[in-house]
């Protein structure tokens, strides 16, 4: 079965571009290392709750827009194995954790092991 990394995360509406730049970067690189696929998703259509939604989860800021990314994995060793080393790999090319254009204390993210896949 399948293993899925979720990410959701709010970017600077104004750093679109930017971030744009750096999924487009490392995309490949998470394939290089046992990726299966990598979807980058910009939110279009994403109501603040009355209790809870995205927004609210990561304090969304108005200047703010909520991105869903995945990554998805043959298997959990793959993705432990693959992720440690396009980290790696991303740090040596001079993106690291520090060079990314959102505020990553406010990222929600897990693994996800595939229980339905259609």
């Amino acid at each position: 079965m399948s293993y899925v990394d979720g990410y959701v995360l709010a970017v600077p509406t104004a750093e679109k571009g930017t971030y744009i730049d750096l999924a487009t970067k490392m995309a490949p690189i998470f394939k290089k290392h046992g990726a299966t696929a990598v979807c980058e998703c910009w939110g279009k259509d994403v109501p603040e709750g009355k209790v809870t939604s995205f927004p609210r989860a990561l304090n969304c800021s108005s200047e703010e827009t909520i991105v869903l990314a995945w990554i998805a994995w043959p298997d959990k060793p793959t993705r432990d194995r693959g992720n440690k080393n396009a980290m790696a790999e991303a740090e040596a090319l001079g993106f690291g954790p520090d060079d990314v254009p959102f505020d990553s204390q406010r990222m929600i993210f897990g693994g996800f092991e595939t229980i339905v896949e259609a």
